[in-house]
């Protein structure tokens, strides 16, 4: 898979493309990158996202932009084993946010990558102050010969495939049902860096894991596995959170406790699959009373994978 930071000036080859955040790339959009792939095919040409970092809203209201579900390489990791060919990852600022809706479809659609066919959500708006809706790319794409294909949206029951689905339901440690509308474990990767070692010094080690973001979408104690690409999955018991025993203003922490393993994972890049709730992040009156918990924790993550078998 090819990763493009910038436009051509002119396109390569023509492409069949999808617009969009993607933020979790849930069985929504797995839907639309399964037509964009068979289109493509259909069409003998290459299957291409563009997508944008950062995500508009944390431009435009950071301080309200919803959390991330997942970070820029988790998303492209995601794309290739969708069997996308291209991906733009356009950076969203003041001069992007400025392109006109028709400037947008004559100088990036047409021009820099060729869309034949261009498949967008039925709500679909674009170009400064969201201006161009659908029928708008539906008029571009007469002027400058691109079809229009749009894709209905995704039900699970009777509920509307999303991000802020998925968002609410990790909010609440309902991971069955963020599970159903991903199509997989939530999951955070990043790479296991040095910490405090306060959890060695209490007996339980911990791989601290580097997230990209200070607003994950979920905190709490949770049993887990964490994955690695030569060890397979390992059982254990994660906290994710700010930890208010030991700092009076953290920032978001992700520390992952194996069962029953004694190796290095510094500097290893890993996948932290989230399965079982145990209970909410809490402030404890001093360390051994957190270090009993910890205990109570350890053994309550070990009864789910005991019960899971």
């Amino acid at each position: 898979m090819e990763v493009l930071r910038h436009f051509p000036a002119t396109a390569v080859a023509p492409t069949v493309l999808t617009i969009g955040n993607f933020d979790g790339v849930h069985i929504g959009h797995q839907a639309v990158l399964g037509a964009l792939c068979r289109q493509a095919q259909a069409l003998s040409t290459q299957s291409c996202v563009m997508t944008f970092e950062p995500h508009p809203r944390e431009f435009f209201m950071p301080q309200q932009a919803p959390a991330r579900l997942t970070s820029l390489r988790e998303k492209l990791e995601l794309f290739e084993a969708a069997g996308i060919q291209i991906v733009h990852v356009c950076h969203f600022d003041a001069a992007f946010a400025a392109v006109s809706a028709q400037a947008f479809i004559r100088d990036i659609l047409h021009q820099s990558l060729d869309a034949c066919a261009v498949l967008v959500g039925e709500d679909f708006c674009f170009g400064a102050k969201r201006g161009g809706t659908l029928e708008t790319l539906r008029a571009g794409g007469e002027q400058f010969g691109f079809d229009v294909l749009p894709v209905p949206k995704i039900m699970l029951g009777d509920e509307r495939v999303s991000s802020t689905a998925i968002r609410e339901a990790l909010a609440v440690g309902d991971l069955q049902r963020a599970k159903a509308l991903l199509g997989r474990d939530y999951s955070i990767s990043g790479l296991v860096v040095h910490g405090d070692k306060l959890g060695r010094e209490l007996g339980y080690p911990t791989a601290n894991v580097q997230m990209h973001h200070d607003k994950p979408p979920l905190t709490g104690i949770y049993a887990v596995k964490l994955r690695l690409s030569q060890s397979g999955d390992l059982p254990g018991v994660a906290s994710l959170g700010v930890r208010p025993t030991v700092k009076a203003d953290g920032k978001p922490t992700l520390e992952v406790h194996l069962f029953d393993f004694d190796g290095e994972l510094y500097g290893q890049h890993v996948q932290v699959h989230f399965l079982q709730k145990i209970r909410e992040e809490q402030k404890f009156a001093d360390i051994e009373a957190l270090k009993r918990q910890i205990t109570l924790d350890e053994q309550a993550a070990r009864n789910y994978f005991k019960n899971e078998k």
